[in-house]
């Protein structure tokens, strides 16, 4: 079992940006297949939320998504908004203000307008690094990762599978949707795509169902609460699996897991959770590893399932 060793004299947070090893791409040949592998296996794997943002790397950035993936295979969440030419950008807030230079709504600029603002940090600072079109982030992330889709409000979920389709990424994308309407809809447009969707029980799994959507294509979303392993088990017997964000405010796991063990993560994971969406990933992931009683990131052994 490979342990990470880390001198760092310089606060948790920087050293968790430290790159300590080349970790193989999280790129499976066959999502539904490494998914069914890690519920199987009893592994878990995570997703940087934002794309895993630090000091020195903004949000929803490529520099960012490379940052994070020096320190730990991972999925990447990233967040989908429509410019003023219906061409689409990777931005959370309406507003471009807080996380770049310029100012105003989104969907009031260009594609072109955005991607001259420079990107920047949590702290403010002022990167050389411009706000990625999501045709680039799909190009890029191309036998590197799993991109988790965000879709922001106004974009519409046709206009986005057809962007990852002209990609040809249908098979290394999860759609994000926040109710059993909007998974419906998503399957019915593309069927093709794995989506994760909110679930608060297993008849939510029945009503799915009864849509007629393929559960093997599923994943569940059961929030940042406090993990069910009750529910994580139903799930897990109907062949879905289940995922939870330890992401958040002040009052996050994430914030109690810096402070009180990163041993945390593994117990969480043993509840039966196949993903963990975090904002500390790198810390995360190494958790982890160093639980997993393997030479390597033992979820990786599932990349060659199906």
């Amino acid at each position: 079992m490979k342990r990470l060793i880390l001198a760092c004299a310089i606060g948790l947070a920087a050293c968790e940006q430290i790159a300590t090893s080349s970790p193989r791409a999280l790129a499976p040949s066959d999502l539904p297949a490494f998914f069914d592998c890690l519920r199987e296996r009893g592994q878990a794997v995570v997703a940087a939320h934002r794309g895993g943002p630090a000091p020195g790397f903004a949000e929803n950035a490529i520099a960012t998504f490379e940052n994070t993936l020096r320190q730990a295979p991972a999925l990447l969440e990233i967040d989908i908004s429509a410019t003023r030419d219906g061409a689409f950008v990777l931005m959370h807030d309406d507003e471009l203000d807080r996380t770049t230079t310029g100012t105003g709504h989104v969907r009031d600029h260009t594609l072109a307008e955005i991607q001259a603002l420079e990107l920047e940090d949590w702290t403010g600072s002022v990167l050389e690094a411009h706000p990625p079109s999501l045709r680039e982030a799909l190009d890029w992330a191309d036998g590197r990762t799993i991109l988790e889709l965000d879709v922001k409000r106004g974009v519409s979920y046709e206009d986005v599978v057809a962007q990852v389709r002209a990609a040809h990424a249908e098979g290394r994308v999860i759609f994000i949707t926040y109710s059993i309407d909007a998974a419906i809809r998503v399957h019915r447009l593309a069927p093709e795509l794995m989506i994760s969707v909110s679930l608060a029980s297993e008849g939510d799994l029945d009503q799915l169902e009864r849509a007629g959507v393929d559960l093997s294509r599923v994943l569940a979303w059961t929030g940042i609460e406090e993990p069910s392993a009750a529910l994580n088990v139903a799930l897990a017997a109907r062949g879905v699996e289940a995922m939870f964000g330890t992401l958040g405010g002040p009052d996050s796991w994430d914030n109690r897991f810096a402070t009180a063990g990163e041993d945390q993560y593994v117990e969480f994971a043993g509840t039966g959770l196949q993903l963990i969406a975090t904002d500390r990933a790198p810390a995360a992931a190494r958790a982890l590893d160093a639980a997993d009683g393997v030479d390597g990131f033992g979820a990786l052994q599932c990349l060659a399932a199906g």
